[in-house]
């Protein structure tokens, strides 16, 4: 067990080595030419889906080369009529009886099932959440970045940012994310390594989607369903660091565990379905080695977690029997130095991979320089949350088989706060029609990176 852990700390730490490079475009410019077909799943979201309409209306990209759709499901408010009251497209889909499942890979198979001839309409199918906010180029970008790839690429993930980051909650998301996006995902582009897809914010080539059959993935991670099966089918996931969502993280720690819950379920689920076929994807050559070793990793990357989570309980069970008289131990004096001498390379460790990397990438890609005054609340938010994602982990294992039950995360923030993004959601007049307003959404980074 300690040799696959150390296996997997090796393999992170050699990647995120390929992070600290300064973000530099690897494709051309190209005019718009890819037609966009854009879904969003949303169930009882009226208190934000309007803005998202308002940034899809909006968009920096021919009004010719993009459809969008709100597919509003099982919605028991008022989401559908307000995305009907702006003038947007919204199919509505409901259980067809009590116990039929339910949730968003159900809703996107319905919706690709009614627009039957997306693969000939449309190039790229891109998908968002409800919550959702859109740099208003990404259309533009991510069809350079396509065109730049020559049709070697399949799925296009975009940088997945955050709409808040205020409390201990929402600030470990931020931190996790920041770190991730810049020492994962970017420093695996960098190396030729297929992208994770992250739920959201990405797009599929329309022929390849409807090769598969539509949207056949069916787990509770339903994103890291595809990409494993993208990647065993020897398709190429590449990254997109320069246009980003922003994405509401919950603030809550009940709805953050029940979020962590739901794909550690759907995560445990699709690494036990799938590992048999990533080794027959290496032996008959569909895959490259470094392909291979990455995405096995990574499918149990949720492992320390675990093993965190049976150390404590073991401890504790240990010191119930040393409490009870049933074991005894030969008493230890072991000084601080002592400990810290022992245990100085996962110290360091700690603090290169949370606090030194989180502060590099949070310079990088969000132009925040390093402020040690936010170094306590960063720890305290690490101490917290990473026991409530370790225990999410275990329960996830043990429920990992149950995969119809979808838990909901609530959202509630219309706006971008605590300056991650500025948003400016006034109208327009000059720039409206009967029923569309105007939103413009531009991210605090663009000039800067401009």
């Amino acid at each position: 067990m300690s040799a696959w852990l150390v296996l997997m700390l090796i393999y992170q730490l050699v990647i995120s080595l390929f992070g600290f490079k300064r973000n530099t475009k690897n494709y051309q410019d190209h005019d718009p030419q890819m037609r966009f077909l854009v879904l969003v799943p949303a169930h009882n979201e009226e208190a934000v889906i309007a803005n998202i309409v308002k940034n899809l209306n909006t968009m920096d990209y021919p009004r010719e080369l993009y459809d969008f759709y709100i597919l509003a499901d099982n919605c028991t408010d008022r989401t559908a009529e307000v995305v009907r009251s702006m003038g947007a497209n919204v199919m509505e889909s409901f259980k067809e009886s009590p116990d039929a499942p339910t949730g968003k890979p159900i809703v996107l198979q319905k919706a690709l099932e009614t627009i039957a001839d997306y693969h000939q309409n449309y190039d790229l199918v891109m998908f968002f959440d409800a919550d959702n906010l859109i740099d208003r180029n990404m259309f533009t970008e991510v069809n350079s970045q396509y065109l730049s790839a020559e049709g070697k690429a399949d799925i296009i993930q975009c940088y997945l940012g955050s709409k808040n980051k205020n409390g201990v909650v929402a600030l470990f998301y931020y931190m996790t994310y920041t770190i991730t996006n810049r020492f994962f995902q970017y420093a695996k582009s960098r190396l030729g390594l297929n992208s994770v897809v992250g739920g959201t914010g990405f797009a599929v080539s329309a022929p390849y989607l409807h090769e598969r059959g539509g949207w056949t993935s069916m787990s509770l991670t339903e994103d890291f369903e595809l990409q494993i099966e993208a990647t065993c089918e020897g398709r190429r996931i590449l990254w997109n660091n320069t246009v980003r969502i922003y994405d509401e993280k919950p603030t809550r720690f009940r709805a953050s565990f029940r979020q962590r819950i739901r794909w550690a379920q759907g995560h445990w689920f699709v690494a036990f379905k799938n590992t048999g076929r990533l080794f027959k994807a290496l032996f008959k050559k569909q895959i490259k080695f470094r392909e291979f070793f990455s995405t096995f990793l990574y499918m149990y990357s949720l492992t320390p977690y675990v093993i965190l989570v049976l150390q404590l309980v073991l401890g504790i069970v240990m010191e119930v029997f040393k409490w009870i008289g049933l074991i005894t131990v030969a008493p230890m004096h072991a000084s601080l130095i002592s400990w810290l001498a022992l245990n100085w390379p996962s110290i360091v460790l700690f603090f290169y991979s949370f606090i030194f990397l989180f502060y590099v990438g949070d310079y990088l890609d969000n132009h925040n320089r390093v402020d040690l005054r936010t170094l306590f609340p960063m720890l305290w938010s690490l101490l917290l949350n990473t026991m409530v994602a370790g225990w999410a982990q275990v329960v996830g294992l043990f429920k990992h088989r149950q995969q119809n039950n979808w838990v909901k995360t609530e959202h509630s923030i219309c706006a971008a706060e605590d300056m991650v993004v500025n948003i400016d959601l006034t109208v327009d007049e000059s720039h409206m029609d009967d029923q569309q307003e105007n939103a413009k959404i531009i991210s605090d980074r663009q000039g800067a990176s401009a």
